[in-house]
């Protein structure tokens, strides 16, 4: 199993830039698929990015591409978020989120939560105009 704990939250200015870490346990991290959710109140989690356990595979919500990146260091046991360029609609608070292997055929069922066994406690990230 693994333990997930989200760091690296705060308050920027939009266009500014954050950079959110995701810290596991566990000896099996290599083979657990990553991800990074949002959820603000009163709205459903939304899919932002993961990472592949294998391959290296990466994927993205549609209104971050280009803007952020996701990325592992296995050896850590960490994952990332960079978020560059970051809009007021990007406040939210932001959940690490794990599943063992998670080899999927398409984008909808990386982006769907149910699939997820382990979560983080969240970050809040504040951008503000």
């Amino acid at each position: 199993q693994v333990q997930l704990v989200e760091s690296g939250g705060g308050l920027v200015q939009a266009g500014g830039s954050l950079r959110l870490s995701c810290a596991a346990s566990g000896r099996t991290f290599t083979t657990y698929t990553m991800a990074w959710f949002r959820q603000t109140p009163g709205k459903e989690r939304e899919f932002v990015a993961s990472i592949s356990w294998r391959g290296g595979y990466t994927y993205y919500v549609d209104s971050v591409k280009g803007r952020f990146t996701i990325s592992r260091d296995n050896a850590k046991k960490t994952v990332s978020l960079q978020m560059n360029s970051l809009k007021p609609e990007d406040t939210a608070v932001y959940y690490c989120a794990a599943v063992y292997r998670g080899d999927c055929s398409n984008y909808g069922c990386y982006a769907t939560p149910n699939r997820y066994d382990y979560w983080g406690q969240g970050t809040q990230v504040t951008v503000s105009s």
